[in-house]
């Protein structure tokens, strides 16, 4: 008679313990290192949260430097090929306030912003497979790695929320693989560089197209996934043909 209730409550655990199982799936969150030419200065953070329209994602930026006090918090709803259907903004650089909301609207991407006591609105040129690219954002360059996988690596756009906002192209270059390790494990590592108006970004991911690390190299930013180690390649890297 003991056995009974104890079966009962093991079953009870074994059910409550799947339906959680779907549900930490759904949630994808990534925690960054800031440096510039190796030196900590800030950290970022994204979080990408499954939905019945697509995708919620989250992201949360702190550099604080000489020359330099940024923060970024975003809001964002993407459908299910993560495309834009929704964004908000909020930021500080250097004291000074500024907050976007970001939305499709008839063919066109409506950009409302409030900066310095002051708002404007701006209608940029929608592209069929842009992501809005805040300045130092993992969350965004992680949508741009799902997005370049899905058009293999062509027709991609960024816009730039800055001023009153741009839509740019980006391009693509792809470089031989490197190897890394995460979390102590080896991992293979992909190398793109991006192209974004006039600044490149080398994006290193996983086999499956996670961020694990970006560099600016002009102003010697980098992100860096925490637990990520980049291993130097012996010779210099061509772009893969």
């Amino acid at each position: 008679m003991v056995l009974k209730p104890l079966r009962r409550l093991s079953l009870l655990s074994l059910v409550v313990l799947l339906a959680l199982v779907p549900t930490l799936a759904r949630a994808q969150a990534r925690d960054f290192d800031v440096t510039q030419n190796r030196t900590h200065v800030g950290t970022a953070s994204f979080k990408f949260t499954v939905t019945p329209g697509g995708y919620d994602s989250t992201s949360v930026v702190r550099i604080s430097m000489q020359g330099l006090n940024y923060a970024l918090s975003k809001t964002e709803q993407l459908d299910h090929d993560r495309h834009l259907v929704h964004i908000i903004l909020s930021g500080i650089v250097n004291g000074s306030a500024v907050n976007i909301i970001g939305t499709p609207d008839s063919g066109k991407v409506l950009l409302i912003i409030s900066a310095n006591g002051r708002s404007s609105t701006s209608r940029l040129d929608a592209h069929p497979d842009e992501v809005v690219m805040p300045d130092f954002d993992p969350g965004a360059l992680e949508t741009l790695l799902a997005r370049a996988a899905t058009q293999n690596n062509r027709d991609l756009w960024a816009i730039l929320p800055k001023g009153t906002g741009s839509a740019v192209q980006v391009r693509l270059a792809t470089y031989a693989d490197q190897d890394g390790t995460l979390d102590g494990k080896p991992v293979t590592v992909h190398h793109l560089v991006a192209t974004i108006g006039n600044d490149s970004i080398d994006l290193f991911s996983g086999p499956t197209n996670h961020l694990l690390q970006a560099e600016l190299t002009s102003q010697g930013f980098a992100l860096v996934r925490k637990g990520f180690v980049l291993t130097p390649p012996a010779k210099p890297i061509v772009p893969a043909q």
